[in-house]
């Protein structure tokens, strides 16, 4: 019996200061740690993949694996499929071109830390945050997501353990090749 579960792994920290890291060596890592249908979307760090494994043993497995191979300090987050279909099917923002949406993939119920650190700051015009299903949306103007007083909290290494954000771009590029 085939327990095969669809997964994707977000990288945090991939190709940003000085840590420069090709996709297709990092599917190959993917491969060499017992996950099969082994692919990337975009260079920052999306890899979908199968494997028998459960969240926590992959998470294990994988960064250990890539911090050995990169000699880096690897750190992932593991969503299933189905996971990252909400998290683009629930965003409650509309696009619009003025404004970025972000998604952030968290550790569990991190949405309530960030949630806090995002009423303590400053806002820009239009800046909004929604939390749904557990799933922290952060809607910012292009151009001021490095300025941002939120956006500067999201960089403090507290939390590299506990998030990673993508655009919904990116998670609908992900979920059209799921």
């Amino acid at each position: 019996m085939n327990n095969s579960q669809k997964y994707i792994a977000f990288l945090r920290g991939v190709n940003v200061n000085g840590t420069s890291i090709k996709m297709a060596e990092v599917c190959k890592v993917f491969s060499g740690a017992d996950c099969k249908e082994v692919s990337s979307v975009l260079a920052t760090g999306n890899i979908i993949f199968n494997s028998n494994l459960d969240k926590v043993a992959l998470k294990e497995k994988l960064e250990k694996s890539l911090s050995e191979h990169f000699n880096y300090e690897a750190f992932l987050f593991i969503k299933t499929a189905e996971e990252v279909k909400t998290i683009f099917e629930h965003n409650p923002f509309s696009k619009d071109n003025d404004f970025h949406i972000y998604s952030f993939i968290t550790i569990p119920n991190f949405e309530t830390e960030l949630l806090k650190n995002f009423n303590e700051t400053e806002k820009t015009e239009g800046e909004e945050i929604k939390i749904v299903d557990h799933n922290f949306y952060w809607k910012i103007r292009k151009g001021f997501t490095l300025d941002s007083n939120f956006g500067k909290i999201l960089g403090i290494k507290v939390f590299k353990n506990s998030l990673t954000s993508r655009n919904i771009n990116t998670i609908e590029k992900i979920v059209a090749k799921l």
